[in-house]
């Protein structure tokens, strides 16, 4: 019972890091976030949080990657889910409607892709997801026929990256914006508005 309970209230703990670092990254930069400054946030003793994660660097490369992968799991389903290439891509860009570009997560998106330039270990992590998601695309582009699936894959997810980056200094780039560029980029004849779901 008592090494159950501990388990437990360890998951907690590491719970409670992870999601207090999550907020706090947006907030204070990468290397804005200390010990204690993050043990506090998540209402913790500051040593649990090298018992749990070793150092501040590996929580903070624990939790992009595991917001980041939240982020990037959505996409495949989007794709296979959708009964056109024209309702996948209103999909992808109906999503645009959570990052403007200073929202939370893409303020964490912003900190990890600065964090990986000096972060061997980061860089890793976060190409392995991009490849994923790349890969996941590409699979979704070759049965339609596209040519260069990979390659056209590659900067489809480049782009809507830095779509979403840029938002926040251009907030004119929105779906409508945006949306004819990309049947371009994928071949497809050119369609009404998109709204949410390829509708429109």
């Amino acid at each position: 019972m008592g090494s159950s309970t501990s388990s437990a209230r360890g998951v907690e703990v590491r719970r409670r890091l992870l999601a207090a670092a999550a907020e706090l990254i947006p907030q204070l930069g990468w290397r804005g976030v200390s010990t204690r400054v993050v043990a506090r946030r998540a209402g913790v003793a500051p040593g649990l949080v090298h018992y749990h994660f070793g150092s501040v660097p590996s929580l903070l490369r624990q939790t992009v990657v595991q917001v980041m992968g939240d982020v990037l799991a959505a996409v495949p389903p989007m794709l296979s889910e959708a009964e056109s290439g024209d309702e996948a891509l209103g999909r992808l860009l109906a999503s645009f409607d959570d990052f403007d570009g200073t929202d939370p997560t893409s303020l964490l998106f912003v900190e990890a892709y600065l964090a990986a330039t000096r972060d061997p270990q980061l860089r890793v992590e976060l190409s392995r997801m991009l490849d994923e998601v790349r890969a996941a695309v590409a699979a979704w582009l070759d049965t339609r026929g596209t040519p260069a699936p990979a390659a056209t894959a590659a900067v489809l997810v480049a782009t809507l990256d830095g779509v979403m980056l840029h938002r926040a200094l251009q907030p004119t780039m929105t779906p409508e914006e945006v949306a004819p560029v990309l049947r371009r980029l994928l071949g497809d004849p050119p369609s009404g508005t998109l709204g949410k779901g390829g509708e429109g």
